[in-house]
Formats: C-alpha cells, structure tokens, sequence
C-alpha cells in the first residue's frame, strides 16, 4: 500500500503538465489501437489462403497495404508517446529536484546538523535518477497497458468467448504470482537506496578530509571500511535484483502455459468447424497481447521498485516540518539600534541533556561582549538561538525591546554579520564570494572591504585578480586565506551588529593584529559578540562573559576578571603565565 501511495503521489505531478499528458494519452489509444486492428487483418489475410491453388492474391495484397498503413501508423503514434512521456518524466524531476532544493534551505539548522551531506546528495544525484527511470518505464506501460488489454479482451470476446475466459482466468494466476515476489524484493530495495546514501556519505567524509586521511596514515583502514560498506552494498543489490528479475520470466512462465492450453483448445474448435483458422491465428496473437503489459511491467519491476524506494528517501524529506514559520504579522525589522536581552533563556538540543538554563543578559548598544569558557560551555548555542537557528524552550531573547519570536527570520538574519571558524566558499570569482551578501555592489565596494580585511594584497598576486576563479572548496587557497574572505564578505555588508566565531583562528599573528584594528573600525558602535578561545583577541572587550555547563559564572572587563583570580584568570594564566 505504501508503494501504491508513492506512485499516487508521483502520477500527481503530471497534473502541471496536464496538455502533454492528454496528448501522451491520445497517442498511446491511436499507437494501440493500431496494435489491435493489426492481427484481425493478419487473420483475414490467412482466411483468403483456402488451400494449394486456391488463393486470393489480390484480396492478401489488399489487406497488406491496410496493414502497413496501420503500422505506419501506430509506429508514428508510439513515438510521439515515448516523446511526451519523456518529456513529462523530465520535468517531473525537474520539479522534484526543485522542491527539495528549495525544502533543504527552509529546513531547520537541527536536520543539517545531524543529517550526513553525502546521503542528502545522493537523493539530489542517485534517488532522482532511479525515480526518472522509473517514471519513463511507468508511463509508456501505464497508457499502452490499460487501452491493450481493454481492446484485446473485447476482440478475443468477439472471437470466442469460451477460450476469452481460459485466457482470463491466467490473469490472478500472473497477478498472485508477481504479487508474491514484489512485496519481498521491495524491502531489499529499500535498503539498497539507504546503504547507497550512507556510502555516498562516508565517500565524501573521506575525500573532503584527504589531507588528515594520510597525515593519519588511515588510507588501509579508510579502505577496509570502504570495502565493508561497498560489499554490503553488493550483496544487497545482488539479492534486490535477483528477487526482482524473477517476476518476469515467472509470469512468462504462466502466460506460455496459457498459451499452449488455448492453442489446443483452439485447434479443437476449428476442427469442429466453430470457427477459421485465421480468427485462431488473430485469437493467439491477442492472447499475446493481452499478457504483453503484465510482461512488460515484470520485466522493468526492479527499475520500478528502485524508482518507489528512491522516491520514498526522497518524499522523506519533503515531508519534513520546515523551520517554524514567521508569527502572523511578524515584524519586519529595520537597522537595529543593537539593545539585546536574554531573559531567563533555556535550552536543550537533547530534551534529556539540559544545556543552558535561566540564562539572562542584557547587552546595550555598541558593547563588545566577549564570550570564553570550555568546550561544550554553550558559547556557540547562544549565537544559535540568537539568529533563530534554534528556538529557545523557554523565556525570551529581545533585540531593542521586541522577541525576536516576534520578528520575521529575514529582518533579523539581516542584522547581523557572521565570521565563523568554518570558513565557507562556493564555486566562482573572488569577487562574487566577497559580494555574496550584497552582490549588488561595485567594483569600489569590494576592493574597499578586501583592504579593510587585509586581503587585498594577496588578492591582487592572484593570476587573475579580484576575477579569480576558486573551487567549493578553496583548495587553491590557505586557510587563512580564504577566512579573510569571508571576513571582508562581512565588512561589506556593514551590519549593525556583528558575531565572530573564532574568525582569526587560522589567522597568523602578524595578520591578526592587522585584522584586530579593522575589526575594531568596524566593531565601534555596533553590538558585537567575539566568541574566542585565544584570549589576545578579547582583551579590548567592553565585558567578557565566561560560561560553564551554559550557565554565566563570571563577567567583567579584563582587569577585573585578572583580579578576580577566578575561571576566566586560570584559564588566561595557563596561555600567558609566565615560564
């Protein structure tokens, strides 16, 4: 039933192509009624042989020329039909893929957090493909499928009934016997697309992480699960394929059994003298016919049940809840003035595992906060439920006196400028990654913001300039390279308030300190939080906040803290102390 749902639900995005998919009908009616009037002139044409001598040559000629016309015919009719399904298939996967395109970028940071890159890919790449293949499989049999068998049980009635109903009476026989091996082969399938998805994954772990893969000297035990994973994948899909191609041969099976059984009931009868040797010769090939879909749609039973398993990962994830949607009449923010409030905040992203709990802070215009303490402390949560990646469980977080429940995610997302430690590149120009917040700017803008970030000069050693190509990845750069990128894609964008994650950590010092007094240019009067672990880069900070277990333990201005003598003094003592 689950399967049928699937394909309910596939068929249900034709209906945006409902012209092509009314011609693709036509089409398959004309192509098979063609089919169908062939083997009643086939039968005529036997009829005009009486016996030696006795032949009419020109009534044989006669129905030749009808039967090549209706070839021509159908043949032109069953290529249009493969045309518009072809079409219809595409396009359906065309809309497919644009739905969960558009379905990743509004489902909640939680699912990307958790959910393997490499598996979301491959319903992108593997899924949709298995599900196009399907789709062009399952259309042309469909529409050829139900008119054929229609047609050719009103004509065999029309020749003998009696031997109709033995040919009938195959067709449970078929059903039952392509039923039963279905239903088991389709589990396999099933779990042939999710291991597919989990390699694909591991794949792209190991090749985006080459570099610590032989630094580790992990290439032998990179390989030995590679090859488990690899083989698990064979024996799955060696028995999926093996359980789904016996569907065919086993109907054919009963279909030939059927056929030899009206052959001799047949001969029977024209003996008898009920009726000629060419209904006979018309009655066996509609036999044929009659079985020819149920053959059909065995015989590509393991692309169909590929495509349902596939389209079931997919339909996965669309059927997953978006990220809360924006309150009725949300309020569009304009520039902030940067008054922030967290008022009795708490937070879990395990329900069992509480991690931050009544937190409260109020942060005023133009402060630099700084935020230290150890892995695991909550430093990165807050920034988090502060863009609305998460929501918080209870109590509330106001930006100049409103919730920003209240606040529609785009206003607020737009507030703020985020360098975080995992720096991120797409495919194109240097110019394009800097201006990918605000692509509208000019050539002055982004030349600006690249000098203020202190990438200029390596910019412009490039072969090409601001106008140089770099991969995803950024392979053709250092590290500390491409986050003075994203560094300057911030400075351009000028927010109001800014959040740094880390940002100078692949940053030498000699740079950082240039970096610190862009940063402080940019920082003076807008809010800002500078999460750090290398505490050189917080000293300036109008308040430092040291968190533990998501709770504030301590805060202060540097010197007070020092004084203090408490976690944060500790934890600058063992990076500074004195040998």
């Amino acid at each position: 039933m689950k399967g049928d749902n699937t394909w309910k639900r596939l068929f249900g995005y034709t209906s945006h192509f409902r012209g092509m998919t009314i011609t693709a009908v036509i089409c398959a009616i004309i192509s098979v009624i063609a089919s169908l009037i062939g083997p009643l002139l086939i039968g005529r044409a036997v009829d005009h042989m009486v016996g030696p001598g006795d032949v009419d040559f020109a009534g044989i000629l006669r129905l030749l020329l009808i039967l090549a016309a209706v070839y021509i015919v159908g043949s032109f009719f069953g290529w249009l039909l493969t045309y518009y399904t072809n079409r219809i298939a595409y396009k359906t996967v065309y809309d497919m893929r644009r739905e969960l395109f558009d379905k990743l970028n509004v489902l909640p940071l939680k699912f990307h957090d958790n959910h393997p890159q490499g598996d979301s890919i491959s319903r992108f790449v593997n899924d949709m493909d298995a599900v196009s293949d399907g789709l062009l499989q399952g259309f042309s049999t469909l529409l050829t499928g139900i008119v054929t068998i229609a047609g050719a049980i009103g004509l065999m009635l029309y020749i003998s009934p009696v031997m109709t109903v033995v040919v009938l009476l195959s067709a449970p026989a078929t059903f039952f016997v392509a039923r039963f091996i279905t239903t088991r082969s389709q589990k396999l399938f099933r779990e042939q697309a999710k291991i597919l998805g989990g390699l694909n994954g591991y794949v792209e772990e190991i090749i985006g992480g080459q570099k610590v893969v032989q630094a580790y000297h992990y290439e032998d035990r990179s390989f030995a699960r590679f090859s488990e994973r690899n083989n698990e994948l064979y024996q799955t899909g060696v028995k999926s394929q093996f359980y789904g191609s016996l569907a065919n041969p086993t109907t054919r099976l009963v279909n030939n059994i059927t056929f030899s059984v009206i052959a001799m009931i047949g001969s029977a009868l024209v003996i008898g003298g009920h009726f000629s040797v060419g209904d006979l010769s018309s009655f066996l090939i509609y036999s044929n016919l009659f079985a020819k879909p149920f053959n059909e749609i065995t015989g590509v039973i393991t692309q169909l049940q590929s495509a349902t398993a596939s389209a079931q990962r997919i339909f996965a994830i669309l059927d997953l809840p978006a990220e809360t949607p924006d309150a009725a009449g949300a309020h569009v923010m304009g520039t902030s003035h940067g008054t922030i409030t967290f008022d009795k905040v708490s937070f879990a992203y395990d329900p069992g595992r509480p991690l931050i709990k009544n937190f409260s802070l109020e942060v005023k215009p133009g402060t630099r906060v700084a935020i230290v303490g150890q892995t695991g402390a909550g430093k990165t949560t807050l920034v988090n439920l502060l863009m609305r990646f998460y929501d918080v469980d209870s109590g509330t977080i106001k930006i100049d006196g409103i919730d920003i429940n209240k606040i529609t995610r785009d206003s607020l997302r737009r507030n703020f400028g985020m360098v975080l430690q995992d720096t991120w590149l797409f495919g194109g120009s240097i110019r394009d990654n800097i201006a990918y917040g605000k692509p509208e700017a000019t050539e002055e803008e982004v030349v600006v913001a690249a000098k203020a970030a202190n990438a200029h000069s390596f910019i412009k050693r490039l072969p090409e300039g601001y106008a140089t190509k770099i991969s995803g990845s950024g392979d053709n750069l250092s590290q500390g390279q491409k986050q003075l990128l994203t560094i300057a894609r911030v400075m351009l964008v000028d927010p109001p308030m800014l959040i740094l994650d880390e940002a100078t950590s692949s940053i030498d010092t000699l740079t950082e300190i240039r970096i610190q007094k862009a940063f402080l240019a940019m920082i003076s009067g807008r809010t800002s939080f500078v999460i750090a672990h290398r505490l050189s880069t917080i000293r300036e900070s109008d308040l430092i906040l040291y968190m533990k277990d998501g709770d504030i333990v301590e805060s202060g201005t540097h010197e007070g803290l020092l004084e203090s003598g408490g976690h944060y003094a500790r934890l600058y003592n063992s990076q500074f102390a004195t040998v």
